[in-house]
């Protein structure tokens, strides 16, 4: 039986479902039911008006925001006079499978803005809602008795949403505005069939185990208090000793590729963000002081120390390409309902680079960096993808600067081979950008490194060079990050190993386990050999039983755990249970030293 039409996309992208008035326009295809990105989005929609209308029959004073489609799901927000907690979840979800199995048809109709708002004339929500809609004309979807604002698409009928799941309950400020109402926000997601239903569920058991707030408690990674403030993260011995492998790997891998480190001031003046274009853009996101009457910014972004050091001496095209890199420390206004971990800070570092080149570098440029991100990714197992973010609505500068940068980016994969896909709108307000996204262990994807073409900024800041022929150019100015930030990264990397990171990054790599006190000088003076080829290590000599101390460093995930006692001491050998292989063997001491020094060339990038 070949699976129902939902909907149409156009070739402009649009997507139109099967109750739309509008005839379809040539070169439409048609979406069937299966877990296209168009057939999710379209599905998830649908199942956000569904839980919606079950909410409504089963709290009937409830009163409904918005219902977008979002990554992975949809949420709605909505006001209710009773408190709806997790434990409601199963009962919206038994409504919204009873009222799945009567196929209700979901019709769409339109009428004039200046109706609907008599309409819903007793409902303060959908005014707000109506108040954002610049059209003269909405569309409204009905099913049953249940009918909201929305333009839609969705599918035919509630019969094919019987593949949902209702995750978690959340608050949500009205309109994202902190000093609005709170609102109660449900999330959720959909499929096309029963099995991927499954198979995402099973994935998020999976991502709980792997939840790196949880790993980063239980392996002493980091810390976050709340009375020192939100989004502000304090890494502990073990977790510094992670970063700090991290940054010297990258550290050495820039300079043989010819960058030069760097280092700006945290704080500037705001006439600074205010030539760069970032308070007009940005400013709701930074941070502002005054010091002797003068206005002051922290830096979100590291990218004018960088051109300030640029301007700081003539440079020549022989210069040119000239790469600075710099770990910098930025903070952002992050708000704090959407806070999370490592994964959404106020403070953190880029492994920020900008690249000043000519036009004609820029190609070249661009795929230097995409083989230094791809070595960076395959070191640490992970697949990618590109995505090429064009102009969005708020953005610096001439509408043909930005098609020439879009075109340059383009061309520089084309030519090599390298598949990316299209995000329009989704560039950054001084330029387009290629976007890398990684995906992990467990298949989830996430945004990390980039690379953006900006000619706004020199121009701005009055950048020039001396060409060959000893007349002033602008460079171009080329944005980049490999990882995106450290936070950011060590969160995703501690998730995608379960905390059983890499040996030649690992924060302990070897714990030694005496077996009796006796057996504790030989541990440390291998412990000592180990310091000296700067291998961490641990000694595990606590008065406790020798089963519980192995349980203990066997919970610490490290690469090896070593047990020393008569035998290791006579023999000098060790005992090795080696986590990674799963297996356990004896080697002598001086072969165990050679084996480790050569797992941590393994870091080389």
């Amino acid at each position: 039986m070949s699976e129902p039409i939902i909907g149409y996309k156009c070739p402009d992208g649009r997507l139109i479902d099967t109750q739309s008035a509008e005839e379809i326009p040539e070169g439409c295809e048609p979406i069937v039911l299966d877990n296209s990105p168009e057939t999710l989005e379209i599905l998830r929609h649908s199942a956000a008006h569904l839980m919606a209308q079950a909410i409504k029959e089963l709290y009937p004073d409830a009163k409904f925001f918005v219902g977008p489609v979002v990554d992975e799901g949809f949420y709605y927000d909505f006001r209710t006079s009773r408190k709806i907690g997790e434990e409601d979840l199963k009962t919206i979800e038994k409504k919204m499978k009873e009222l799945a199995k009567k196929k209700l048809p979901i019709e769409r109709y339109e009428i004039p803005k200046a109706e609907a708002v008599e309409k819903f004339r007793d409902d303060d929500l959908k005014q707000a809602v109506l108040r954002n809609i610049p059209s003269e004309t909405v569309s409204i979807y009905r099913q049953g008795e249940f009918e909201d604002l929305c333009r839609g698409p969705h599918v035919p009928h509630t019969g094919l949403l019987h593949n949902v799941k209702l995750t978690r309950v959340a608050g949500a400020y009205l309109g994202g505005d902190e000093n609005a109402e709170m609102l109660t926000r449900i999330y959720g997601t959909a499929f096309a069939d029963k099995d991927s239903l499954k198979a995402w569920q099973k994935m998020m058991e999976e991502a709980k185990k792997r939840d790196h707030r949880k790993l980063g408690t239980e392996l002493e990674l980091f810390m976050f208090d709340e009375e020192a403030g939100a989004g502000l993260p304090f890494w502990l011995p073990k977790g510094a000793r992670l970063r700090g492998k991290l940054e010297q790997i990258l550290w050495r891998s820039h300079r043989r590729r010819g960058y030069e480190p760097v280092r700006g001031p945290e704080i500037l003046k705001a006439e600074m963000w205010r030539i760069s274009g970032h308070y007009a853009c940005y400013g709701e996101n930074m941070y502002l002081t005054e010091i002797d009457g003068q206005e002051y910014g922290l830096k979100p972004m590291n990218c004018i120390g960088h051109i300030l050091m640029f301007k700081h001496s003539t440079k020549s095209y022989r210069d040119l390409p000239l790469k600075f890199f710099e770990y910098g420390v930025v903070h952002r206004h992050e708000k704090s309902g959407v806070l999370h971990g490592l994964l959404r800070v106020r403070e953190f570092t880029q492994d920020d680079a900008h690249i000043f080149c000519t036009p004609e570098q820029i190609k070249p440029v661009v795929l230097e960096v995409v083989e230094f991100i791809d070595a960076v990714m395959r070191k640490f197992g992970f697949e990618y993808s590109m995505e090429i973010s064009t102009k969005p609505e708020k953005a610096i500068g001439d509408d043909a600067v930005w098609e020439i940068a879009t075109r340059a980016l383009k061309e520089a994969l084309d030519e090599n081979g390298l598949e990316y896909g299209i995000d329009e709108g989704g560039g950054a307000f001084y330029g387009p950008k290629i976007d890398v996204k990684i995906t992990d262990a467990i298949g989830r994807k996430w945004q990390c490194g980039t690379i953006q073409v900006d000619f706004n900024l020199p121009e701005r800041f009055d950048v020039e060079y001396v060409a060959e022929d000893n007349t002033r150019k602008r460079p171009v100015m080329i944005h980049r990050a490999i990882l995106g930030s450290f936070e950011r990264f060590i969160a995703i990397l501690t998730e995608h190993y379960a905390g059983e990171f890499p040996f030649f990054i690992a924060p302990t790599q070897v714990i030694f386990v005496p077996i009796a006190d006796e057996h504790a000088p030989y541990a440390r003076e291998l412990a000592a050999q180990l310091a000296e080829r700067e291998i961490d290590c641990e000694i595990f000599d606590r008065n406790e039983s020798l089963n519980k101390r192995i349980r203990t460093a066997e919970k610490q995930k490290v690469p090896y755990v070593v047990i020393v006692g008569n035998e290791e001491v006579a023999n000098r050998t060790v005992a090795v249970r080696d986590r990674r292989k799963r297996e356990q063997y004896n080697l002598p001491a001086d072969q165990f030293m050679l084996q480790l020094a050569q797992q941590l060339e393994e870091g080389t990038i």
